[in-house]
This record gives structure tokens, C-alpha cells and sequence, in this order.
């Protein structure tokens, strides 16, 4: 950027290059769209920034972001209390969402078990996790984790953690996908596919 830029807008670009996804090229883009559509753009997403901060917290039973805590999943009278739904992330909490296929309750983890990275299960929400599962009402725990090592070390340390619980302990399936053919997949979706196979 050049010097006549101002630390106004290095100040922008540094931080726009912190998000995922973005790094000094796009966030320059992204700086310089946002400067350019100020009513349209950088005004109003300002606005939505400072609410955001001003407004949204962590559920203290699940984890979940909302503007109300405990939030609205949580609340909602029409999901199954006895019924949870273990999320790496927020985000993975969105995606279940977003398929409306889960009407239970959720728990996000706030990260993976991770030896590289030094990240032990004191980092993670699973002391809450297991005290949840340990109180009466619940049925079912569903590991919707990712496909990864560190989603499957995840998944095998809350089953045994779990395991005092009087609660049974699933595992989303995995597989070929919908749509998916045959010779584009990896070798290890397909050998779990045919191990996961079911009736037709």
C-alpha cells in the first residue's frame, strides 16, 4: 500500500487480512470496495459490526452465538431436551441448522483435541459436556465431528468420557455423498461408505 494510503486505511487492511479466507491482496480488494460503496457498504456494515459486539454472547449452556443467553435453540420448546448434537464450531452448528435435519439441542466444542497444537481436552467444553449428559435427561449424544484425526481422536476421547453416562453415544454417518459419483471420490470416503452400507 502506499504511504499516501493513510493509517486509517492500513489500519482497515490489517484487519480485514485477519478474517479466514482473506489475505493482503483480497482484503486490499475488500478495503478499497468498502471505501468506495461507504453509504452502501462500510456505514451500514460499521453499524452491523458495533451491534454485534455490543450485542451477541455465548450460550452458557451449549455455546451457540445468539443475542439472548441462554439462547434460542436452547429455549425452544419444540426441540428434544433429551437430544444433543457435538459440534467442533459454531459454524458446524449453522451448517446442521441450515439442513433442518436435527430437532434435538446442540454442544459446541470450541476446537478439536490436538496434540501438534497443544490443545488438550482443559481447552475444550467437554467437562460441561459430560456433566450435561450425566444429569438424567438425556438420551441420545450425536458426534457430528469432522472426518479428520484430530475430529476422530476428538470423537473416540468424549465415547470413553461419555461412557459413565447413561447415554447412548452416535456417530453421524459417513459416505458417498448425495450427488456424488463413484470415481471422483477418495479412497477412504469409499472404503467408509461400504463399511457404513445399510439396506435398500
Amino acid at each position: 500500500m502506499a504511504a499516501s494510503a493513510g493509517p486509517e486505511i492500513e489500519r482497515l487492511i490489517a484487519l480485514l487480512s485477519k478474517l479466514p479466507g482473506l489475505g493482503p491482496r483480497s482484503a486490499r480488494r475488500a478495503a478499497l470496495a468498502l471505501l468506495k460503496r461507504r453509504d452502501q457498504l462500510l456505514i451500514p456494515l460499521s453499524d452491523a459490526l458495533s451491534q454485534a459486539a455490543a450485542k451477541v454472547r455465548t450460550c452458557q449452556i451449549c455455546g451457540a452465538l445468539d443475542t439472548q443467553d441462554p439462547c434460542a435453540i436452547c429455549t425452544d420448546p419444540s426441540r428434544d431436551p433429551a437430544l444433543i448434537c457435538v459440534v467442533e464450531e459454531v459454524g458446524a452448528l449453522w451448517a446442521m441448522e441450515r439442513a433442518s435435519a436435527f430437532r434435538g439441542r446442540y454442544h459446541v466444542l470450541g476446537g478439536l483435541l490436538s496434540a501438534l497444537d497443544g490443545i488438550g481436552p482443559e481447552a475444550l467444553r467437554v467437562g460441561p459436556l459430560v456433566a450435561r449428559a450425566g444429569a438424567g435427561e438425556i438420551r441420545e449424544v450425536v458426534l457430528a465431528l469432522p472426518a479428520t484425526v484430530d475430529g476422530q481422536t476428538t470423537a473416540h476421547y468424549l465415547a470413553e468420557n461419555l461412557a459413565r453416562a447413561d447415554v447412548a453415544v452416535t456417530m453421524l454417518a459417513r459416505g458417498v455423498p448425495v450427488g456424488g459419483e463413484l470415481d471422483w471420490l477418495d479412497d477412504g470416503t469409499i472404503a467408509q461408505a461400504m463399511r457404513a452400507r445399510r439396506p435398500a
